[in-house]
């Protein structure tokens, strides 16, 4: 089978511009995993790589979605596998790149996605999360799938509830369902870039500051004025445009918003490492201020022939 790429890891970790140079080199299509960049207009908020860079360097599964769109990581994982297929019938190179852990999960190892309906369910547990709290629902995945629940928090609210909803409408765990999904059909080779905990939360707040400065605000605001909303768009509902619809709707000033966006993504980056440092497969390369990009590159492209894939 074809082996492929992945760099994933915490946001600001360096995965796009490490992705983007060695994509040059081996002439390959990135496919994107992450479940913000799908949606258009925050290209800001969301980290999206420019149009020239995009030019050169095809990219997949970028600003392809309305922010009221429902997409999941189900659809997802479909979706990409099915364009990676199509790449390699074509004899093309891929590289998979993201920090969205679910996402990278659906593709890589699969997840239950089955068309039925469970709205019913769905309706019934959200009452039951307005009157007993999140805590509640969490114990009570534990006590039905306890499998599902170790991967998960208590803050995990829909993917608690996503599973909760499958079970009392079919009777399964979706842990078992999940493991009848279809295997992918070529090897995925997983690296993530690991900085000192310092060196990351500062190029975190660097680029929190750069966002400001190009224009973050204004890109929100555009969306608040046509009436989206994070507390109505889930896909909205994410570091950088949650706070800043928080000033706009006067609950906190623009300092606390600022360190709010900056402490919110560090806590985000946080839960990133955790979720990936569960995965013993991803190959974790030192990066430090003076690591160059050809170096990291040069790297993967070591462990890469010298690995057999997942």
């Amino acid at each position: 089978m074809r082996k492929v790429i992945a760099i994933v890891g915490p946001t600001a970790s360096g995965k796009t511009p490490v992705s983007i140079e060695l994509a040059k080199v081996s002439d390959s299509e990135i496919i994107s995993a992450d479940s913000r960049q799908i949606y258009k207009n925050i290209p800001i908020a969301t980290a999206v790589p420019d149009e020239n860079v995009r030019k050169n360097v095809i990219h997949h599964f970028i600003e392809i979605l309305e922010p009221e769109d429902d997409y999941n990581a189900g659809r997802y994982g479909k979706d990409a596998r099915a364009v990676i297929e199509n790449l390699h019938s074509d004899d093309k190179n891929v590289i998979i790149v993201g920090g969205s852990g679910l996402y990278l999960r659906s593709l890589i190892d699969g997840l239950y996605e089955e068309e039925i309906d469970t709205s019913d369910q769905r309706n019934i547990l959200y009452e039951k999360l307005q009157k007993n709290g999140r805590k509640a629902l969490f114990y009570e995945l534990i006590k039905i799938d306890p499998e599902t629940a170790s991967n998960l928090t208590e803050y995990d609210t829909r993917r608690i509830i996503r599973a909760l909803e499958v079970f009392y409408t079919t009777g399964k765990k979706i842990s078992e369902l999940r493991k009848n999904v279809p295997k992918i059909n070529f090897d995925v080779i997983l690296f993530a870039l690991q900085h000192p905990r310092k060196n990351l939360y500062k190029k975190i707040n660097e680029r929190v500051d750069k966002m400001i400065e190009i224009g973050l605000i204004n890109e929100v605001r555009k969306l608040y004025e046509t009436g989206y909303h994070y507390k109505i768009h889930n896909s909205l509902n994410t570091v950088g445009i949650k706070e800043v619809m928080m000033y706009f709707d006067g609950e906190i000033g623009k300092p606390e918003m600022l360190e709010l966006i900056k402490m919110n993504t560090r806590r985000y980056a946080k839960r990133q490492f955790t979720w990936f440092k569960k995965d013993k497969r991803i190959n974790w390369i030192p990066v430090d201020e003076n690591t160059t990009s050809a170096e990291l590159i040069n790297e993967i492209q070591k462990i890469y022939e010298a690995n057999p894939g997942v």
